[in-house]
Formats: structure tokens, C-alpha cells, sequence
């Protein structure tokens, strides 16, 4: 092989991924919508009129294999006011699943479809590779994700 060659490949594999869509895998494990959801946090603040909770300072949330870290976390009830709806998760959040781990500016977390959509700046560790881009939709359920928006991979063949 050429050394010209050879530069021409490693180059590649460092620019960005010419696509504005890269689907890959999440997580370990799948996570069931059903199972528990246990909330950790400094303060909590209830709103009976709108049926949210506001969970403040080193909120951590785990479901399952599934852990959640963020500044502030928004939980939205189902009409009812019995069962989570939704999770807004903001001002920096870690999701860890198995070993892998995303960072972003804000995650959305819709339990019923198992969907977390995490928004700004988002990174994600899996084993020696990372992936950037603006947004990635995890399927907690599946394991299956799709970064969106100027994604950039290093793909690292070293263990």
C-alpha cells in the first residue's frame, strides 16, 4: 500500500461524516417504559395546577440499566396525574446505558414510546469511538439511535 494511500485513508476517517444523518446502536440493554422511575435531587418543586414536578440540583434519574443526570429535570404526569409522561431534562445532561455514554445541552424523554431526544452539542462515547452532532434520537427499548445535524465521527479500531 502506498504511503499516499494509506495518509488519503487515515484522513478520511478523520473529517467529518459527509452525511447530516448517522444511524447506530445505544446502550447496553433494552429498558422497559414500565419499569420504575427513581428520582434523585436536592429540591422538588410541585405544580398541582399543571401537573408537572421540578426536580433541582444534581438530579439523577435511573430506569432500569438506564441513568439520567442533568442541573434541572421536568416531569410531566399523563392526565390522569398518576403516571409519568415525559421528562425534560436540561442545563447539561449525561444518559448512560450499558457502556455507553451521551452528553448534551437538554434531553426529552417520552416513557410511553421509550424515545429520549437529546438536543445541543451532543456527544457520544461508545468504547474507543465518539460520534458528535446536534441532535440524536435514542429508542430506549430497541437500542437504536440517529445523530442528526453535522455529525462527526472518529472511529478508533484500537481496544
Amino acid at each position: 500500500m502506498t504511503i499516499f494511500r494509506l495518509c488519503a485513508i487515515v484522513l478520511f476517517a478523520l473529517l467529518p461524516v459527509a452525511g447530516l444523518t448517522q444511524a447506530t446502536a445505544f446502550g447496553g440493554g433494552q429498558v422497559d417504559p414500565e419499569a420504575p422511575v427513581e428520582v434523585e435531587s436536592d429540591e422538588l418543586k410541585v405544580n398541582q395546577t399543571d401537573g408537572t414536578a421540578e426536580f433541582l440540583g444534581n438530579v439523577v434519574i435511573v430506569q432500569g440499566e438506564m441513568r439520567l443526570a442533568a442541573p434541572r429535570v421536568l416531569v410531566v404526569y399523563d392526565e390522569s396525574g398518576e403516571r409519568i409522561s415525559r421528562l425534560q431534562a436540561t442545563g447539561g445532561v449525561t444518559l448512560v446505558s450499558g457502556e455507553d455514554a451521551a452528553e448534551a445541552e437538554r434531553a426529552d424523554y417520552d416513557i410511553d414510546n421509550g424515545n429520549v431526544v437529546m438536543q445541543g452539542d451532543v456527544l457520544l462515547v461508545q468504547g474507543n469511538s465518539t460520534l458528535t452532532s446536534q441532535k440524536m434520537t435514542v429508542n430506549l427499548q430497541t437500542g437504536q439511535a440517529q445523530m442528526d445535524g453535522r455529525v462527526r465521527t472518529i472511529l478508533n479500531s484500537r481496544n
